[in-house]
């Protein structure tokens, strides 16, 4: 276990890092993994995919944590550094498939399995994502950083360079939006499997009239 105080903050531990107390990776791991294994799950669309990004960007903390000046938030370092590694990782992986065309087969075939495997969960999140789309970008940006990434608004104001208060309004008009927005897909959704199962009932009655 850490000996790392609560109170400790995330420059400190850092420095602490840089100058070889490796326990301080810890403390910064339960502090903020949430926040980046959000960030690589929005990135990646793949679960595992996001754990093991998840474990190599705090392993390369153990390395370049001492580059962080305490200029900025850590959360917000920690979060270009994490979109960094998540685009090499795009890009060594982009190289490797060139390299080796055989193996693109083998991930769509499970992409595949996947998909099918998710049924309705899959049309829920494709439902989210068509509704999320449709959000002004102002309060996309926020709702992505704090629903789906876990920053609070103290750290979106410190981001995007606005107020707390104006971070908080964005959210409430994100979440009212897509409130409106998921109701108004479920309700074309009931309409359609309502028409659906009228024109199949109105089929079943035209083949007992046959009979």
């Amino acid at each position: 276990m850490s000996q790392n105080s609560p109170t400790t903050s995330d420059y400190e531990l850092t420095q602490a890092i840089a100058q070889g107390t490796i326990s301080g990776i810890g403390d910064l791991y339960e502090r903020h993994r949430t926040k980046v294994y959000s960030l690589c799950l929005r990135m990646t669309g793949n679960v595992s995919e996001a754990e093991d990004l998840t474990q190599e960007i705090f392993l390369h903390l153990l390395r370049k944590a001492g580059s962080f000046r305490g200029e900025s938030q850590f959360s917000t370092w920690l979060y270009r550094f994490t979109t960094n590694h998540v685009l090499m990782h795009f890009r060594t992986r982009t190289r490797r498939n060139q390299r080796f065309p055989y193996l693109l087969d083998e991930i769509e075939s499970t992409r595949i399995l996947k998909t099918t495997s998710v049924g309705p969960q899959l049309l829920d999140r494709v439902a989210l994502d068509v509704a999320v789309a449709k959000l002004p970008l102002g309060c996309r940006s926020v709702f992505m950083k704090v629903d789906v990434e876990g920053y609070n608004h103290q750290e979106v104001a410190g981001l995007f360079g606005c107020s707390v208060g104006n971070s908080k309004s964005q959210l409430h008009k994100a979440r009212r939006r897509l409130r409106k927005l998921l109701n108004s897909t479920k309700t074309c959704a009931h309409r359609a499997a309502g028409s659906r199962r009228s024109r199949n009932s109105r089929a079943q009655s035209c083949c007992f009239q046959e009979l």
